[in-house]
């Protein structure tokens, strides 16, 4: 059974970061790949990084690339999400997706259509 399960969540100020874990379990193989998306009330799903857990490659839209980095602990099989800058617009739920299909190219993995198995969510809020 594959899960993906997200923790970190939490409400914090405008300007403060936040670290989002992504716990996967029942993966049997180290390739596939990881993203992170959000979705704010009243809006659709919008994905802002992904990582391909085989080589550690990244990828991040040009909106997410300076305050958001992703990584991966294979050892724990756990990717996180580093969140710098923090602000009120980025009050939503985030979640992890995984896929093992091939994403070529790379920017597919932004297409929240391309991933087969989802978290259920953690809420961050940025409030003062």
């Amino acid at each position: 059974q594959l899960q993906l399960v997200e923790s970190g969540g939490d409400l914090v100020q405008p300007g403060g970061s936040l670290r989002l874990s992504c716990k996967t379990s029942g993966f049997s193989s180290d390739y596939y790949y990881i993203a992170w998306f959000r979705q704010a009330p009243g809006k659709g799903r919008e994905g802002f990084s992904c990582i391909r857990t085989s080589d550690g490659s990244t990828y991040y839209p040009d909106s997410a690339k300076d305050r958001f980095t992703i990584s991966t602990d294979n050892a724990k099989s756990t990717v996180y999400l580093q969140m710098n800058s923090l602000e009120p617009d980025d009050t939503a739920v985030y979640y992890c997706a995984a896929t093992r299909r091939s994403l070529v190219p790379f920017r597919l993995c932004m297409s929240s259509k391309v991933y087969d198995y989802w978290g259920q969510g953690t809420q961050v809020t940025v409030s003062s």
